[in-house]
């Protein structure tokens, strides 16, 4: 007979990965492709009503002394109206509530995906990608709408030289040509890494007070830092949406100014 193990048994590590699993929740299958409604859906229709709501309630009651909510959309239409009014210049204005309702629905995707248990949209690079490729078609139906073929200006910067002009023009096809990559992989890339090491310090808070005895006694570190990490999380979630709002505000600002 085999002799009894003594001991607590451990507690395994909790998978960091789960989180970003992909669920469906309504099946729907047109022509044979896969267009099912998914937790990722429902969290993107979620930030959109919560965007769409807050804005009008805020803005229902417009006061000369603004309440709390309006004042919160005050600050972010001063926000973005700043930021425009800087990286684009003029003719600004027209743009501005394409370049606002990006960078709302991402914020308030990258906030909803702080809350335990619910899901992160932008740390999926399918739906960071296709934000990107939103704005580098934009982009270029803009430019070519304000410019024409002087559009093709942004990739002939003047003063160069004759003779490494056709590298210099290679360098900016390749460099504009790569926009999408880089913008989509900033946005997911930060989200992902940084809920991946939530979960891991969580999971270490978790695998601590399941061994008991002594080593239960050092769990509150852990717990410390998930803590420090969630503050710096949600100060992640708010740079990442600005980074990506910005660099929409330069793209757009070449659109309409290729030449400068």
């Amino acid at each position: 007979m085999a002799a009894p193990t003594g001991g607590t048994q451990g507690v395994s590590m909790p998978d960091p990965i789960h989180q970003f699993e992909i669920n469906r929740i309504i099946p729907i299958k047109i022509f044979g492709w896969d267009a099912s409604f998914t937790n990722s859906s429902l969290f993107m229709v979620i930030a959109a009503v919560l965007t769409v709501g807050f804005i009008m309630v805020s803005m229902s009651g417009r006061s000369l002394v603004p309440n709390r909510m309006q004042s919160v959309s005050e600050i972010s239409y001063e926000f973005i109206a700043n930021m425009m009014r800087d990286a684009i210049g003029e003719g600004w204005q027209k743009y501005f509530p394409y370049v606002f309702s990006l960078f709302i629905f991402i914020f308030v995707c990258n906030m909803l995906g702080m809350i335990p248990g619910f899901f992160t949209v932008t740390s999926h690079i399918a739906v960071t990608a296709a934000l990107a490729l939103l704005v580098f078609t934009s982009v270029i139906l803009i430019g070519f709408a304000n410019n024409g073929l002087g559009f093709l200006k942004l990739f002939v910067p003047s003063g160069v030289p004759a003779v490494i002009l056709p590298l210099i023009v290679l360098i900016e096809v390749i460099s504009f040509l790569s926009r999408p990559l880089s913008h989509s992989i900033r946005l997911f890339a930060n989200m992902l890494a940084g809920h991946i090491t939530l979960k891991v310090f969580g999971g270490f808070v978790v695998m601590l007070l399941g061994a008991g005895g002594a080593v239960s006694l050092i769990s509150p570190l852990p717990i410390l830092a998930a803590v420090a990490l969630t503050s710096l999380e949600v100060l992640v979630a708010f740079l990442q949406a600005y980074v990506f709002t910005m660099l929409t505000c330069m793209y757009l600002s070449d659109a309409l100014h290729p030449g400068h």
